[in-house]
């Protein structure tokens, strides 16, 4: 008779509800005393990794070049990203077609975050580092933050630190890991690799380097321009919802906190059921009709190139300049780029509303051009209001003037964030957490209200919540724990 094996498989859990807690016990570990110690770490920083940043002519880029025939601008190792111009068609749009410069870089980069328990509360491994197009100079990062041109050493420079705990994941705990689209209005179909990777042995803390709590991070977001893009898309994507959050979040003076407590918990109930809603979202991106394809961009008929930059000829929307750089502490020491550089300051906002004591969040299905699925979730308003001078006033985005218009009291979160450095000059948001009463006045086929919860079930996967509403949700969890304004 033969012997039995014995079985070589073990079950786990569907639902980890552990990890939840520890990251809400986290979220509330902040203090003054810690956050005055950053601040003077912070300090120190700057001179150990000063940049400077000046404009230069397109066409002293080094390393670039401009492509005959087309005008579009690669890099001459034909790695990094590619300035080429696309059109673009939308025929259920009040602006129906349109020419454009856009970054095409099909390479997938990784932005990852190390987290490890010390003294029994989870903590982040963060990093202070300059990019080119930081308006207020460093920043607070992620433990890596890496194109695939970056850390295979395309530029000949040194060794991305940490890589090998994001490329080796076997030996660790992954708490997140999801590709994740960018500014699909200037990038054309770019997607960033979003890990969160735990670990329990020890780790070297390299120079520019700190362990710290997302208590004092979520302080840190009410920082102007402090925490960048890529270690806010990767704060969104913790798994920062489940039961029992109540017990850990403290329950605050107006409600609030309660209610964003209750939007993190499934069984507190939604406006909507998940299944409508990914439904809708289906939905929508079958029935929208766009079709792009790549141009040259040297023929774009509204835009014009002078030795300085290429632009459009209202003065609106974004530039394309080149830079120099000189660094310290970086991979390379000196090199030359080009970058879109934004017209005006943007404007980021959710509105959100309280719905049997559950906080929803009021998302717009919005289509872009460089997006890979078509649509995907987007907050409330998400527009640079200066551009809508010279289009048709259909094109004004919904629930622009709630925004605007909202009283002191109303406005939870207020504060000025840039996005990703590296490839955009000076691109400032506005982003605002606007709490409205419920009722009649918000409905519209384009916008859904949805909680916390369905929102982190949605950022488990690829392509539902874009770059903008991806930063609001870590604003937003920041208030389960922080000081509502």
């Amino acid at each position: 008779m033969a012997k039995l094996q014995a079985n070589p498989y073990t079950l786990t859990s569907t639902h980890d509800t552990l990890t939840p807690l520890r990251i809400a016990r986290s979220a509330v570990s902040g203090t003054d005393a810690e956050e005055a110690a950053f601040t003077r770490w912070f300090d120190a920083q700057r001179s150990r990794f000063a940049m400077a940043v000046r404009r230069i002519e397109l066409d002293a880029l080094v390393g670039w070049s401009t492509v005959p025939g087309t005008g579009d601008i690669r890099h001459d190792s034909g790695k990094f990203f590619r300035i080429e111009g696309l059109e673009v068609h939308f025929p259920n749009r009040p602006v129906k077609s349109w020419q454009q410069p856009i970054i095409n870089q099909p390479e997938v980069g990784i932005l990852g975050l190390l987290v490890k328990e010390i003294g029994g509360v989870l903590h982040c491994l963060v990093q202070v580092k300059g990019e080119p197009g930081n308006h207020r100079g460093l920043q607070l990062c992620p433990t890596v933050q890496a194109t695939r041109s970056n850390y295979t050493k395309v530029h000949g420079g040194a060794s991305v630190p940490y890589l090998e705990y994001f490329r080796d994941i076997t030996r660790h705990r992954v708490l997140a890991d999801v590709r994740q689209s960018e500014q699909g209005a200037w990038f054309r179909q770019k997607r960033n690799r979003n890990m969160v990777i735990e670990v329990d042995g020890d780790v070297e803390v390299l120079d520019g380097f700190r362990w710290m709590t997302l208590g004092l991070i979520h302080r840190l977001l009410r920082r102007e321009d402090l925490v960048n893009m890529d270690f806010r898309t990767v704060l969104s994507c913790l798994p920062f919802a489940g039961p029992d959050l109540g017990a850990v979040l403290p329950a605050g003076e107006d409600h609030l906190r309660a209610a964003l407590t209750a939007s993190c918990d499934e069984r507190s109930g939604s406006l909507h059921a998940m299944s409508d809603i990914l439904s809708w979202i289906t939905e929508v991106r079958t029935r929208t009709e766009v079709s792009t394809r790549e141009v040259p961009l040297g023929g774009l008929p509204e835009w014009h190139r002078s030795p300085e930059k290429i632009s459009h000829r209202s003065g609106l929307f974004f530039d394309v300049i080149g830079v120099d750089v000189r660094s310290g502490g970086r991979e390379v020491d000196a090199w030359t780029q080009p970058m879109i550089a934004p017209v005006g300051t943007g404007l980021v906002a959710f509105l959100v509303t309280r719905l049997l004591g559950v906080l929803h969040v009021l998302v717009h299905v919005r289509a872009e051009p460089g997006y890979l699925d078509v649509v995907e979730l987007a907050p409330t308003v998400q527009c640079t209001p200066d551009n809508y001078t010279i289009l048709p006033p259909a094109a004004r985005p919904p629930f622009v003037d709630e925004v605007l218009g909202a009283a002191p009291e109303q406005v939870r979160f207020e504060t000025l964030l840039s996005e990703e450095g590296g490839r955009f000059y000076h691109a400032l948001n506005r982003y605002l957490i606007v709490e409205v009463s419920p009722g009649a006045g918000f409905e519209h086929p384009d916008f859904r209200w949805l909680t916390l919860h369905q929102l982190a079930d949605l950022l488990r996967h690829s392509h539902y919540v874009n770059v903008q509403a991806r930063s609001l949700v870590a604003c937003l969890h920041s208030l389960c724990a922080g000081r509502p304004r």
